[in-house]
């Protein structure tokens, strides 16, 4: 049995990531992220265990140009200047280039939503943003292979180790700039883990995710004559509801996010115009293009029956006869893959070698970049890492990570590479 002990420098690194803002361009276009400087850390960090950068950079601007990035990307890129200079990526590999089914490939992103939070460490927890997503996996990926190469010497030699340290998993990018560019140009392994929060179970799925804006476009009144315009509020609002009744009995493999309504701030005029956001998850890509229709079909129900509810009040009567007319439609992402794999000689390993537990069957999974793994062939993927991304508060105030559970994902990093690196050795 493996045990890990974050070290005094393990600690001073985790820190000094958190003091560095790393916040994606996509949750705030005017910040100055620092990811350059926080990948420099990690690397030279991981340079003290024999690793050597192979990439640190942005990858080039025709990704964008590529199916499936979603619209907020391609705006934000055409608007903010050095958006993809200022979000590089960041490769390390342990020992010479070997072949795939050679190599054991680690995903952490280093980019964060926003959302500042006090880096400390108090009482064995480590408190700041990105302290659970995913600085904190990261520092115990590199404590975990520390702790492998002392149990096991040919690791680095006869089996190597990549680590993707990525920027544009955060903000809706879907990593379409970061991990994605890096799968396609071959840096992965025969097992690759992508390290988030999962309760230390791993788990072979991911979902993706699509984006849909109900827009509504219509005349402007003043508040003392309120049926003189659309009032885009009310019919919103109503299919706001309407769609967090209907849509969810059809999401079989994902969820339902009804997310940001907005039409104005003002009390004292009627807003004709505004757009309401749906965030769908789907775990396969036929799951994904059913929950389109079933968008579709709901929203012409909500419509309809806008129309027969709002006809007979005056204030609403011209809302409710225009209410198809005004109304649209649009997808700001889709078509994403969803990652879901079965490998019996990986499993088995994972399960019966390393002692890692698998997660259950019927717990749903969630969306990260493991996505682009999809098809990869002679390649088998997990997402395992420490940490719940609701218990441990990520993405919301009070992010935290354990320093105990980022010591038993360190050791389950470390039987993990062992019983790899020693299966390799009986299968050469």
């Amino acid at each position: 049995m493996i045990e890990v002990e974050l070290t005094p420098a393990d600690r001073e690194l985790l820190l000094g990531l958190l003091r560095v803002p790393t916040v994606g361009l996509l949750e705030e276009p005017e910040g100055s992220p620092g990811l350059w400087e926080a990948q420099s850390a990690y690397a030279d960090a991981a340079a003290e265990l024999g690793f050597t950068t192979v990439l640190h950079g942005p990858p080039k601007p025709e990704v964008l140009d590529r199916p499936g990035v979603p619209e907020p990307v391609r705006r934000a890129a055409a608007e903010l200047p050095g958006f993809l200079d200022r979000q590089p990526s960041l490769v390390l590999r342990l020992g010479p280039p070997l072949p795939r089914e050679r190599t054991v490939m680690f995903n952490v992103h280093l980019d964060t939503v926003a959302g500042w939070e006090p880096p400390r460490f108090e009482d064995g927890r480590f408190h700041g943003r990105g302290a659970i997503d995913a600085k904190g996996p990261a520092v115990g990926l590199l404590a975990g292979i520390r702790a492998a190469l002392a149990a096991e010497p040919a690791l680095g030699d006869e089996v190597g180790v990549l680590i993707q340290a990525v920027a544009g998993e955060e903000g809706g990018a879907m990593g379409t700039f970061g991990t994605r560019p890096l799968v396609e140009d071959g840096h992965v392994g025969r097992l690759n883990v992508f390290c988030e929060p999962t309760g230390l179970r791993w788990l072979p799925r991911s979902t993706a995710s699509m984006t849909a804006c109900v827009r509504v476009d219509g005349r402007d009144a003043i508040d003392d004559e309120p049926d003189a315009g659309h009032n885009a509020t009310v019919l919103l609002g109503f299919l706001a509801q309407h769609l967090a009744a209907e849509l969810p009995a059809a999401a079989s493999d994902g969820r339902v996010c009804v997310a940001g309504l907005h039409t104005g701030d003002l009390h004292n005029r009627v807003y004709g115009s505004g757009r309401l956001l749906l965030n769908i998850s789907y775990g396969s890509p036929e799951g994904g293009r059913r929950m389109e229709r079933a968008l579709e079909d709901a929203l012409a129900s909500g419509l309809a029956a806008f129309a027969r509810t709002f006809a007979p009040h005056r204030d609403q009567a011209r809302t409710a006869a225009d209410a198809e007319a005004i109304t649209t439609l649009e997808w700001l992402k889709r078509g994403l893959p969803a990652l879901a794999g079965s490998d019996p000689w990986a499993e088995e390993l994972l399960e019966r070698r390393a002692g890692l537990v698998r997660r259950p069957a019927g717990e749903p999974a969630f969306t990260c970049d493991a996505i682009w793994m999809q098809d990869v062939p002679g390649a088998f993927t997990v997402v395992y890492g420490p940490g719940d991304l609701g218990a441990n508060n990520a993405h919301a105030a009070g992010e935290h990570a354990d320093a105990a559970d980022l010591e038993h994902f360190a050791a389950g990093v470390a039987r993990l590479l062992t019983s790899f690196t020693r299966s390799r050795s009986e299968h050469p």
